[in-house]
């Protein structure tokens, strides 16, 4: 009987980009104090509403730092064989819950203005909504690149952007409240920053839990990877494969491969996890080469 993998697993997609996501917390909180304080000074929903979500974006940071400052630290051992890296993905859907409460809040509160729209000054707003664009615009630039290989980040990632455009919104407010004295600009933001969160935040959560359901990558098809692997020589039969997410950027495979009497098993491994690691870039696999379908193997049903 033979098997193989890729010894060693590598850093998290979200470990090379932690000085990055460290410096947007730190933006991001040293703002959130300005706009919740800006915003309950004034009474103004935009900023409140903005300084609200900016408050979930510094837990949501914080969480994605954690997570990755914990699979670093985290040493595997007989009862942790993958380390703590899940840790990441749990930091991402507790994110997605996050901006689902904001984005509920701010519908709501919106809605019981709309009757008597409060009298909000518009330079204040203006002053604090400029402040906040280059906020976010920092953070914006820091977690660009990692959000494109990391779901953790792209948790973070997908809040900066919905405050920046909250950032946006709250200054063209701000601007037509000063302008036109228009008081209706107020609750509409509202309402426009939630409908801007909800359909992103339905996204990353959906990722998130095919995840943790453990999913195959939705870039693999199972059934071809499977069939690819039946058309290797020397091999009769495939069962038992497994594909599945540890945390971005880290996707692992397993396979039974059946072969019959004489053939090379040394052989047919190579070529399964040259096949595996070239084709659908599963470098950390491990694939177990037997004569024929063992007894274990017929009597799993699960």
């Amino acid at each position: 009987m033979g098997h193989g993998h890729g010894h060693g697993m590598p850093a998290s997609a979200s470990g090379r980009h932690v000085g990055r996501l460290a410096a947007a917390f730190t933006v991001t909180a040293v703002f959130m104090v300005v706009e919740v304080g800006a915003g309950v000074a004034t009474g103004s929903l935009a900023l409140l509403s903005d300084g609200a979500h900016m408050v979930t974006d510094v837990l949501g940071l914080g969480l994605a730092l954690t997570a990755i400052m914990v699979a670093r630290r985290a040493r595997r051992s007989s009862g942790q064989t993958f380390g703590l890296y899940r840790a990441e993905v749990l930091a991402a859907l507790a994110n997605a819950v996050l901006l689902f409460g904001v984005a509920g809040y701010v519908l709501y509160e919106a809605a019981t203005r709309f009757s008597s729209p409060p009298d909000v000054p518009g330079l204040p707003v203006v002053v604090v909504s400029l402040l906040g664009l280059a906020a976010n615009v920092v953070a914006f630039l820091l977690l660009r690149r990692g959000a494109s290989e990391s779901l953790n980040l792209r948790g973070a990632y997908l809040e900066v952007i919905a405050d920046l455009v909250g950032s946006l919104g709250v200054l063209v407010s701000g601007l037509v409240t000063l302008l036109f004295g228009w008081r209706y600009a107020d609750p509409v933001l509202g309402v426009a920053i939630g409908l801007f969160v909800l359909p992103r935040t339905w996204t990353l959560a959906r990722r998130s839990l095919r995840i943790l359901f453990q999913h195959a990558p939705e870039r693999v098809d199972v059934e071809a990877l499977t069939g690819a692997l039946a058309e290797l020589p020397g091999v009769g039969e495939v069962h038992d494969v497994h594909v599945w997410t540890l945390t971005s950027g880290m996707e692992v495979a397993s396979a039974h491969l059946s072969v019959g009497p004489g053939c090379d098993q040394s052989a047919v491994l190579a070529a399964a996890q040259e096949l595996l690691a070239r084709e659908y870039q599963l470098e950390h696999a491990t694939v177990q080469v037997e004569n024929g379908v063992t007894a274990s193997c017929r009597e799993l049903r699960w």
